[in-house]
């Protein structure tokens, strides 16, 4: 039997996405084990992150103050704005360093079945961006994950972007088979995805 107070931190731990009761329990003794300042550390980064963090007045993703970094960028080039479903996903497109333009970061996927609307995303600011935009947005690139919401959601932007703003190029990421993978383990979806979207050499 533990004590109510390491009870409470399993519980805790185990509350956090992709932490099970067992990772909970070795996460909790090895916090019990570490030198006090250490667990501390860590408990002083999350007060501090929800204390500090918001999110950006602009595009919506994770910022210490009004506006992110990104936003603050001049370099970048804001007539190009790709849109996601979550502030994570915006640090994968960074690290490839070939994207210049900007983000607009939706907080989720539609889902009626979840009870998810576009009124409950950050859809409606997009096209005020898009509208009030100097100089103007050339290119949407709608980068949401290729599930099937992330796709519903794509095709929902997309369309009315049609209706809205039709100088502005709706694109999607291409998807395909990943470097160094064989055919033989890629499923038919994938695999008509890299089909469909080849291209010359």
């Amino acid at each position: 039997m533990l004590t109510p107070a390491v009870d409470n931190l399993v519980a805790q731990l185990a509350r956090l996405p992709g932490v099970g009761q067992r990772t909970a329990q070795r996460l909790a003794f090895h916090l019990l084990r570490v030198p006090s300042q250490d667990a501390l550390a860590l408990a002083d980064a999350i007060r501090e992150v929800k204390e500090r963090i918001g999110l950006c007045e602009v595009c919506f993703n994770l910022a210490d103050g009004p506006r992110c970094r990104i936003c603050q960028d001049e370099r970048r080039d804001s007539s190009i704005i790709c849109v996601v479903e979550e502030p994570g996903d915006v640090i994968p497109i960074e690290r490839t360093h070939e994207f210049p333009g900007r983000y607009h970061v939706l907080g989720g996927a539609l889902s009626p079945i979840d009870g998810v609307d576009p009124e409950d995303l950050k859809i409606a600011q997009l096209y005020s961006r898009i509208d009030q935009a100097d100089p103007p947005v050339r290119e949407v690139v709608l980068a949401t994950n290729p599930t099937t919401t992330g796709e519903a959601t794509a095709l929902h932007i997309a369309d009315e972007l049609r209706r809205r703003a039709p100088d502005v190029i709706g694109t999607r990421l291409a998807s395909g088979l990943p470097v160094g993978a064989d055919l033989e383990y890629a499923d038919e979806v994938t695999l008509g995805r890299a089909l469909a979207g080849r291209r010359s050499l």
